[in-house]
């Protein structure tokens, strides 16, 4: 591994409650393969660590994760799209991360600044902090890839009309939106949200682990289902592959607005 992609994830424990932190503060927390990669591993330390019964995902500096690293996953050629089935690298699907563990514990998702592919990181999460001011974002629908797996994943969390805009717009919308919307569980003041998401965390811990964890296994694998079905129906298109898509991905990477969509 290249020295320079040793720590972008951190892992710590104490009186029971982990902290994954997204340590990429550079790139706003930008995925790419690597990152998700130490995202899994650190996941998996997490459901084995005796010590731990909930965990906190943040990230480091001025938001909690910008979106995808374009350059890295969205820039690929046409040759390596389809070998790999889409723009993430082999085994390095973040839509896996949430669905591979042994134990079952829950992960507290406390997020802040900006949030693009981090969307998908916050609403799979069991429960979700966000500090006020918090703008979200669906990025996928303006990139062309499509926002089937977030219109589940809104309407698994009883977003209904909310989430059907949200899919269809890609629009900014702020923590204050989600939180009247049903989607968050706290608003945190500015600042705060590590500090909220703990003393949620440490309410959780205090019951019987075991309680908790049939809970969560439950409740992600009802998503799982749903999150599938939806990816089901939209894969036939491999909006991975239209010219749309990649007129989008070169446009950010290019930082100019993309050229007229054709629909191929």
């Amino acid at each position: 591994m290249d020295t320079d992609e040793q720590n972008f994830v951190e892992y710590a424990c104490a009186d029971q409650v982990a902290t994954i932190t997204l340590n990429r503060p550079d790139k706003l927390n930008a995925v790419s393969d690597e990152v998700v990669r130490q995202l899994s591993e650190a996941f998996r330390r997490f459901d084995l660590d005796p010590e731990a019964e909930v965990a906190i995902l943040n990230g480091r500096g001025r938001a909690f994760c910008s979106g995808a690293d374009v350059r890295q996953r969205q820039l690929r050629s046409r040759e390596e799209f389809e070998k790999l089935g889409g723009p993430q690298g082999w085994g390095t699907n973040s839509a896996d991360l949430f669905t591979h563990a042994v134990d079952w514990k829950p992960i507290i998702a406390a997020v802040h600044g900006y949030v693009g592919l981090g969307l998908g990181l916050t609403l799979e999460s069991d429960l979700i902090v966000a500090a006020e001011g918090t703008r979200f974002q669906l990025t996928e629908t303006p990139r062309g890839l499509g926002a089937s797996r977030y219109w589940a994943l809104f309407q698994y969390r009883a977003a209904a009309a909310f989430g059907d805009e949200i899919a269809l717009t890609g629009r900014f919308f702020t923590a204050e939106e989600a939180f009247e919307a049903g989607i968050i569980n706290r608003l945190a003041p500015p600042d705060k949200h590590l500090e909220v998401a703990r003393e949620l965390a440490l309410q959780v811990a205090k019951n019987p682990p075991l309680s908790v964890r049939t809970t969560v296994r439950t409740r992600r694998w009802y998503m799982e289902r749903l999150t599938r079905e939806a990816q089901f129906m939209a894969a036939p298109f491999r909006l991975y592959l239209t010219e749309d898509f990649q007129e989008a991905a070169r446009a950010f990477a290019e930082k100019r607005k993309p050229g007229r969509f054709k629909g191929r």
